[in-house]
């Protein structure tokens, strides 16, 4: 809990620091960019998921497309990868959970000054969830593949250092269209848990870093 608030604590941070800034640096329009995220994924709601996944890494590289009113679309891949937390499984279990889909976007994206903007919007496509552990290859199953429907809501605030790039603190909460009880790691039995806890989504918050290209079409196409 406190490692959370820490992450909560650092985005609010951040975000007065974007809103306080001041520079001489020429506003950019937001038109077609690409955008890199990278960020440390924590998992909530499904109580087996959360005490026995363990979130490393989150990758978001998109291509995006914002209209002169703000309305913006993209075009993505995701990958995420969480590691079986070996100490909160019955016996040791060794292996992990690879994440890997493709999204469209939809949101909002707009710079409100000099330097300081925001990229609101949801992600929304299909999810491949890959897992392997030792145990589930000891029940004669080398691969546990689940695939299913994956949305995200997120929040970009963006500061940028010219008219062609900036950087951003991104915030994205993704649920995945399954649950998740122990068995899918190849723990045997219910581990203690209430069977009601699998039926819940398969969700985590995502908070990070990015940074963004801005190709200029619309700054070129007036100079």
């Amino acid at each position: 809990m406190v490692k959370h608030k820490g992450h909560f604590l650092s985005a609010l941070i951040f975000g007065c620091c974007f809103s306080c800034s001041v520079s001489l640096a020429q506003g950019i329009e937001p038109d077609d960019s690409f955008t890199f995220e990278i960020g440390l994924p924590n998992a909530f709601v499904n109580k087996p998921f959360k005490e026995m996944m363990q979130g490393l890494i989150s990758v978001s590289p998109y291509y995006q497309y914002a209209l002169a009113n703000g309305v913006a679309f993209g075009i993505g891949a995701h990958y995420t990868y969480f590691a079986v937390n070996e100490f909160s499984v019955p016996s040791a279990i060794y292996g992990g959970m690879h994440c890997l889909g493709g999204f469209l976007k939809f949101g909002h994206e707009k710079f409100w000054g000099e330097r300081f903007g925001t990229d609101f919007g949801i992600k929304a496509g299909y999810m491949h969830t890959m897992i392997k552990t030792d145990a589930l290859f000891e029940q004669g199953t080398r691969l546990n593949v689940l695939p299913s429907l994956y949305i995200e809501p997120n929040v970009g605030l963006v500061l940028s250092s010219d008219k062609s790039n900036s950087y951003r603190l991104s915030i994205g909460y993704p649920f995945f269209g399954f649950g998740f009880s122990p068995g899918e790691i190849g723990v045997e039995g219910d581990a203690g848990y209430d069977t009601d806890q699998y039926k819940r989504p398969s969700s985590f918050l995502i908070v990070g870093f990015g940074y963004t290209h801005y190709f200029n079409g619309k700054a070129n196409s007036e100079n």
